[in-house]
């Protein structure tokens, strides 16, 4: 189980540039976790071997390869397909929640969030899984 020691890195994956701003602000202010950001589902491929962050924070709708498509290709790669992934999202309906969590999400971050609350929201969700 993931807790806050263990959290060193967090790859942030959103194709909106606010929203990466926000988090990594919020994420990078209230911890000592470095954020690197990828703003598409190949960047975040292509930065999650690099890296090997300790955590994916993985928007739902992006051009291209959505979330759920960069999760299944992230399970795919043996060296990345044990980091825990949060989606975030601002369509978090039960089903769809349980739908991330069968394919392997630890959980959800609902948008609009608050960058002061993150580090907290996403403790709880590793806390849990």
């Amino acid at each position: 189980m993931t807790t806050a020691m263990e959290i060193k890195q967090v790859l942030l994956v959103d194709d909106d540039l606010n929203i990466r701003t926000l988090a990594q602000m919020g994420l990078e202010g209230l911890t000592d976790w470095k954020v690197e950001l990828a703003s598409s589902g190949a960047e975040a491929l292509s930065k999650a071997a690099e890296i090997k962050p300790d955590l994916i924070i993985l928007d739902v709708m992006m051009p291209g390869m959505d979330g759920p498509t960069t999760l299944g290709e992230l399970k795919k790669v043996e060296s990345l397909n044990d980091i825990p992934v949060i989606f975030m999202t601002a369509k978090a309906q039960t089903h769809e929640v349980e739908l991330y969590q069968k394919m392997g999400a630890k959980g959800i971050i609902t948008k609009p969030f608050d960058p002061m609350s993150l580090p907290d929201d996403i403790q709880g969700i590793l806390s849990k899984s």
